[in-house]
């Protein structure tokens, strides 16, 4: 006798397993997504399986903060990514202590766009806890000209 799946689970949005263990850990998770073209980030509290959205920033509310009209096609860049998670820091009004990592069904990838939402989220004063060597480093982040000079404007603004 074959197991049914889940309906969220056919359609590849939800690993029921991982999602178990989060909410077992009591604490608040920053849930990081990708679309085709932005990444987005929320923290997210959870009481009795209730979602509760605490703070929230996509990589589309940079072009309100600086970002160049003509580069509004980079929004998943390493330097957007970076820039979303300071500012979903700024979007908080209170801190929590410590905060998981959730990010979903997306590939565990070290250095990617993920790590690097998470990098700015860690330097403007979110606590999570992270090994360091999945973390890109500034000089990836800055790896064009270009984007280090949009990079400290924004940074600046946010």
């Amino acid at each position: 006798m074959t197991k049914t799946l889940k309906r969220r689970r056919k359609e590849a949005k939800t690993d029921y397993k991982a999602r178990l263990a989060l909410l077992k850990s009591e604490k608040p998770r920053i849930v990081i997504r990708k679309t085709n073209k932005y990444i987005m980030a929320q923290i997210i509290k959870s009481d009795h399986a209730q979602d509760k959205v605490i703070a929230s920033a996509t990589s589309k509310d940079l072009l309100k903060k600086g970002w160049p009209d003509n580069k509004n096609g980079s929004l998943k860049t390493l330097a957007a990514c970076y820039l979303t998670g300071s500012l979903l820091v700024k979007n908080l009004k209170d801190k929590p202590e410590e905060v998981i990592l959730d990010i979903g069904l997306s590939r565990n990838v070290h250095g990617s766009r993920i790590y690097a939402l998470l990098k700015g989220a860690i330097d403007s004063g979110l606590n999570v806890s992270h090994k360091k060597e999945i973390l890109p480093s500034l000089e990836k982040i800055n790896s064009t000209n270009k984007s280090s000079i949009v990079l400290a404007k924004i940074k600046e603004g946010i």
